[in-house]
Order: structure tokens, then sequence, then C-alpha cells
């Protein structure tokens, strides 16, 4: 690293380079806080997390064993050891916990007041965090995998749920009922992720190795299905058009919204431009166990000045041109 100090000291090292570097020295140096634990409540596997984004002081998490718990996360006794305290929970003996594993939870994206919840037991649920009853829930006639509802959202309340069928079904919360589905995979949907910069924008997985963005307005189908060759031909056809030789676990999108992260069961973690869905031929290695990402953005990424923002925006897919115009605002 002292190399790379001096060479960028001397105007020799490219800026970008030496902060790769530093990101990818800390990200390998991360280890378990052993000053701060959290208390056990779950009585086996913990599958899924979520901090709140208003403070960043409350944590959610669901376990295989159907039980939700919410947790503060702040320290509260200004002590250097301390355990982050259950605040409440729905356990085994409440009326309405799951029946089976809980597959996500997420925050409500613009307060603390409700979050959601969903399960193997075919539901959706939506919880008032004040007195921990169900507001709403819906139900499927497949096993859900993943849902997820949009953190930048202002004209629509919809959650996208991810379900044992290939059609991913989208829930509308202002109505109660699901407002419409979106057909183009083959099998199971794994992971759906709404794009943090533009609202109508959804990310989808499958196991049929299929990676997808859609636009939900439109009822033409998706916007694009990424290329792991990017249009070029392969010898093996049956790769054509798939995001990965296998099922697709996870997906998210980077903090600006520009590039989408994918992984999936052939051990492989791809990045992708998600204005054109061109595969930026960033590979990472991954796990087959591994369905969950975050992106960790004072690590990873610039801010674009305004001649990064016009390229981008000129390299936009036509559709999303569309889409961002302000004809919806003046309606």
């Amino acid at each position: 690293m002292l190399g790379f100090l001096s060479a960028r000291q001397a105007g020799l090292e490219d800026p970008l380079r030496l902060r790769r570097a530093e990101s990818t020295r800390r990200v390998l140096g991360l280890e378990l806080n052993k000053d701060r634990d959290v208390e056990r409540i779950h009585c086996s596997g913990v599958n899924t997390l979520d901090i709140e984004p208003v403070e960043g002081r409350y944590m959610l998490s669901g376990g295989s064993d159907g039980v939700i718990v919410l947790y503060d996360l702040e320290n509260s006794s200004r002590q250097p050891y301390y355990t982050c305290k259950a605040v409440c929970s729905v356990g085994r003996s409440h009326p309405d916990v799951h029946k089976y594993s809980v597959e996500t939870v997420q925050w409500y994206p613009h307060d603390t007041g409700m979050f959601t919840s969903s399960s193997f037991d075919k539901t959706l649920k939506v919880w008032d965090t004040n007195t921990l009853q169900i507001a709403d829930v819906f139900n499927f006639e497949e096993t859900v995998y993943s849902h997820h509802m949009s953190p930048v959202a202002t004209k629509h309340c919809l959650v996208a749920v991810g379900t044992r069928g290939p059609k991913v079904q989208l829930c509308d919360l202002k109505s109660g009922s699901c407002s419409h589905i979106l057909q183009g995979h083959r099998q199971e949907i794994l992971a759906v992720s709404w794009s943090p910069r533009y609202e109508y924008i959804l990310a989808t997985a499958s196991a049929d190795s299929r990676a997808k963005l859609w636009d939900v307005r439109r009822a033409s189908g998706c916007l694009i299905t990424l290329d792991q060759h990017n249009g070029k031909k392969s010898q093996a056809a049956e790769s054509a058009n798939t995001a990965h030789n296998g099922k697709v676990n996870g997906l998210c999108f980077t903090s600006d919204g520009l590039h989408l992260l994918t992984v999936g069961t052939d051990n492989r973690m791809r990045l992708w431009n998600s204005s054109n869905g061109e595969n930026t031929l960033e590979l990472y290695s991954g796990s087959r166990d591994c369905n969950i990402l975050a992106w960790v953005p004072s690590l990873c990424e610039s801010v674009p000045d305004d001649d990064d923002e016009t390229s981008t925006r000129s390299q936009l897919n036509p559709a999303f041109e569309d889409a961002w115009s302000s004809s919806d605002e003046e309606g």
C-alpha cells in the first residue's frame, strides 16, 4: 500500500486503481466485531435481516423457525462491550406467526411504523410495528421465496413477490390485492429487487439461469434479459441469453442504481450495466450457498460528475429514456 501511495503522490498511479486496492484490502480484513453481540432469540438458522433506513437503529430478523425479531442496535449502556437487545418478537405463541420458514423481512422504506415478511407458508404479511398485529396478508398458491418494496417509489405502493411459480407477482398495498403479474421466466423466481434510481424498474432472478429487468408499467414483456456473452455467439447454445450457468440465486443494485450485481449457483458473481444490460466482465468468485447480496457504497463507488451523468444518460436503453420522461408528473 505504501508503494501505491508513493506512486499516486508522484502522479504515476491511477486514483481509481488506488481506491480499488484500498477497498479490497479493507474487505479482506473484515472480521466479526468482538465488542458487540446480538441477543439470541431464534432457535434455528436466521434467513434474512433488514435494518431500517430512517435512523439505522432497528433491525429485523427472520428465521427458519418462522419467528421474527426486532432488535435495537443502539448502545444505550455506553459500554465498550454490549449486546444488542431484542425489543419484541413474533414468536411461536403469536396467533399470526408464520407457520414455516421466513424468507424475507423488509422495513417500509419511509418510516418504521410498518414492515413486511414473507414465508414458505405461501403468505406475505404486512405488520403494524407498534402493535405487532397484521395490517394485511396476501395469500399465494406457491411457496414465496422473496419480496421487495421500492425504496424510492412515490407514485405506487407495489410489492414485488417471487414464488415457486415462473410469474412475478405485484401486490398493491393500497388496494390490498395483487394488481398484475410479469411473465417471461420459465422457472421459479428466486430473487426480486427494485431499482433505487427509478421507481418503476424491477430486476428479477430465476432458476432458469436468467435475470431480467422490467418496467412494470409496460405490458409488452421485460426491457432486458441479461446475457453473460453480451450477444456474442457461444459454443453452448443452452447458455444463450443467460446470466449464469446455473440458477440465479440473488441480485442487488448498487446504491446509485447504475449497476446490478447477480450471484448464481455456478459460483460466480457478475456486475452488469443496468441501463443497457451489458455484462461489465467484472467477475467475482461466489458460493453455491450465497443468495443475499449487499453493496457498500463508501468503498466501491465514486460520485459521478456532471460529465459522467450526461454520458450515462446517453447510453440508456431507449425504453428507459421514455420511462423517465416528465409526462407522468404532468398527468
